[in-house]
C-alpha cells in the first residue's frame, strides 16, 4: 500500500465534484477525484438548471458546449386534474439579469460527458474511476483515504489537506464525519418516465404542473426528440406496474394522444422517493459535504443538482486562496454559513410548490381553482417563482452585509454585456473585482491590478451602472464567485480592502 499527500481529494465524480475539481484546477490546485464507477452514470435524472447555473458552467469553459445540448424553457403552467390551466409564469428565454435563458433543460448524462471531457483538459486534475471509498479519517494536518480499485480489488490510500464529499445521498463522506441528515417534512413516492420520440407532441415547450391529489404529475419537453414524465404513486404502487408503453399509455395518453406505442421509445422508468433533508454539519475539521451529501431538494422547482454546484462555486475560490496562503484558514467556515441558509431557502420553496401540487383532496382543488389564477398579483411571487435569482448570502466573514441596510451585498453581480460585446463574467472571470460607476485614483487602481483584481467601469446608461445605483452605491467589491462582499460610496475604500488573490485560467481552447 502506498501513500501520497495532495492538496484536495474529492469522493465522487457527479457534477457537484467535477465543477469542485475543475474550479480547483483552474486556480492550479492539485486535485484527485475518486469516483466508484468507470464511466457516465447513463440514465437520466436533473433536467433543468436555472441561468445562475449557466453562469457557473461559463466559469468552467463549458458554457457553448452546454447550449448545444440544452433546450431553453418559456416557463411554467399551472394545471388543473382535466389539464386547464390555471396560471402561467412566464420565464425570460434572453436572460437579462444572467446573461443566459433563466430556465433550461438537457439530459444529465450529456452534460456529465461534457464535464468529464473538460476536468480532463486541465493538468492539475486527475480523475479515477473504479475507486471505491472506504474509509476517510482525519489524521494530523492531513484526511487519509482509504479505497478499492474495483478493477484490480487492490486497497490503496491517499493523503490530503482537505477532503470534499460529493457522493450523493448516501454519503460514506458524511457518515464517517458523524453528520446527519435532518428531515424537513417532506417525503413522496414519484414514477419518472423519460420517453424519446421523433414526433413532435405539438404542447407548449415550458413546465407543466398537474396539481391533483389524486395523481400529481409534470410534463416537460428536454431535447428535439426527448421528454419526461413525473407521476406521484399511489399507496401499493411501484415502477414495476409500468413496465412499457402499453401499461404507460393511461398515464402519458393526455400528452401523447392517437401516437402509436411503435412511435414512443421508452428511456426509463423508475420510482424515486423525494425528499427534503438538510445535513446538520457541512464542515468537520477538513472535510466538507457539498451537493445531494449535504442537501436533498425535491425537484418541483429544479434546484437539486444547481444546488450542487453553487456549493462548489462557493467553496472552491476559498479554498484556492487558503492553499495558495492568499486567505486566511478562517474563511472556510463561511462555505456553511452561507450557503446552508440558501439551501434550505429553496428546499422550502420546493415544499411548498409540492404541496400546492399536490396536498388538499377536492377541496385543495376548489381552493387552486380560485387561488392559482390570482398568485401572478402577490408582490413578488411571480420573480420568486420565475427569476432563477437566488436569495442573497448571509452575512459572514466574506458577506459585509449592514444589519438595516443591504443594498446589492451578498448578491450575484448582472452579467450584462458591455458595450464592445463581452459579459461581465467574462472580464472579472474567477478573481475580485471593483465595479464602479466613478474613475478610480490611479494609485487605486494600481493597487486592485497589483493584487491581482480587475477594475469594472459601470458606464452611465449601462444596465451595470443602473444596478448600482439602485443600491445607492458608487462601487463594490465583488468576489470571484460574483456575489458582492462590499459596496459604498468610496472607491477607494473598497479598493483597499480588495485581497492579493491570483486569478483563475481556463484553456485558451474552451474559453467563452
Amino acid at each position: 500500500m502506498t501513500t501520497r499527500t495532495i492538496p484536495v481529494v474529492l469522493v465522487g465524480a457527479g457534477p457537484a465534484g467535477l465543477t469542485a475539481a475543475t474550479l480547483l484546477a483552474q486556480y492550479g490546485i492539485e486535485c484527485l477525484v475518486l469516483e466508484r464507477w468507470d464511466s457516465v452514470y447513463p440514465q437520466p435524472r436533473a433536467v433543468h438548471l436555472d441561468g445562475e447555473i449557466r453562469r457557473i458552467l461559463g466559469h468552467l469553459g463549458v458554457g457553448d458546449e452546454f447550449d448545444a445540448i440544452s433546450r431553453p424553457v418559456l416557463g411554467l403552467r399551472l394545471l388543473d386534474p382535466g389539464l386547464r390551466v390555471l396560471a402561467q409564469f412566464d420565464r425570460d428565454p434572453v436572460g437579462t439579469r444572467s446573461g443566459h435563458p433563466e430556465a433550461n433543460l438537457f439530459d444529465q448524462p450529456e452534460l456529465e460527458a461534457i464535464l468529464r471531457a473538460n476536468l480532463a483538459r486541465h493538468p492539475a486534475a486527475t480523475l479515477r474511476g473504479n475507486a471505491e471509498v472506504t474509509a476517510v479519517t482525519e489524521e494530523s494536518g492531513c484526511v487519509r483515504v482509504d479505497f478499492t480499485d474495483r478493477t484490480t480489488g487492490r486497497a490503496e490510500c491517499v493523503r490530503a489537506r482537505y477532503v470534499l464529499g460529493c457522493d450523493g445521498a448516501n454519503s460514506l463522506v458524511r457518515s464517517a464525519v458523524g453528520a446527519r441528515m435532518r428531515e424537513l417534512r417532506f417525503e413522496q413516492r414519484w414514477l419518472v418516465v423519460d420517453i424519446a420520440t421523433t414526433a413532435d407532441l405539438g404542447h407548449w415547450d415550458g413546465v407543466h404542473q398537474v396539481c391533483d391529489p389524486a395523481r400529481a404529475a409534470t410534463y416537460m419537453r428536454i431535447g428535439k426528440t426527448r421528454y419526461r414524465w413525473e407521476f406521484r404513486l399511489r399507496s401499493g404502487e411501484t415502477a414495476d406496474d409500468y413496465p412499457d408503453i402499453a401499461m404507460l399509455r393511461p398515464l402519458i395518453a393526455p400528452w401523447t394522444a392517437d401516437l402509436p406505442d411503435e412511435d414512443l421509445e421508452l428511456v426509463r422508468v423508475a420510482a424515486y422517493t423525494f425528499r427534503a433533508q438538510l445535513a446538520d454539519r457541512w464542515r468537520v475539521g477538513r472535510i466538507f459535504l457539498l451537493g445531494d451529501a449535504a442537501h436533498l431538494t425535491p425537484p418541483f422547482i429544479g434546484q437539486g443538482m444547481g444546488a450542487g454546484l453553487r456549493d462548489a462555486a462557493n467553496l472552491s475560490w476559498k479554498l484556492a486562496g487558503v492553499l495558495r496562503g492568499e486567505l486566511p484558514e478562517r474563511v472556510l467556515d463561511t462555505y456553511e454559513t452561507e450557503r446552508k441558509p440558501h439551501a434550505q431557502a429553496m428546499i422550502r420553496l420546493a415544499k411548498l410548490t409540492g404541496v400546492m401540487m399536490t396536498q388538499g383532496g377536492e377541496l385543495g382543488n376548489r381552493l387552486r381553482g380560485l387561488v392559482a389564477p390570482r398568485l401572478h398579483r402577490l408582490p413578488g411571487f411571480t420573480r420568486m417563482l420565475t427569476s432563477g435569482e437566488s436569495p442573497p448570502l448571509r452575512r459572514s466573514g466574506l458577506v459585509d452585509a449592514s444589519l438595516f441596510r443591504r443594498g446589492p451585498v451578498g448578491r450575484l453581480t448582472p452579467n450584462d454585456r458591455l458595450p464592445d460585446g463581452r459579459a461581465i463574467d467574462e472580464i472579472v472571470g474567477g478573481r475580485f473585482a471593483i465595479v464602479t460607476t466613478v474613475d478610480l485614483a490611479p494609485e487605486d487602481r494600481a493597487r486592485v491590478e497589483e493584487r491581482g483584481g480587475v477594475v469594472l467601469a459601470a458606464a452611465p446608461g449601462t444596465d451595470l451602472h443602473r444596478w448600482l445605483r439602485r443600491g445607492r452605491v458608487a462601487a463594490a467589491l465583488v468576489r470571484p464567485d460574483g456575489a458582492v462582499r462590499r459596496c459604498g460610496r468610496n472607491p477607494s475604500a473598497l479598493c483597499a480592502a480588495l485581497p492579493r488573490f491570483a486569478a483563475s485560467a481556463r484553456p485558451s481552447r474552451v474559453a467563452e
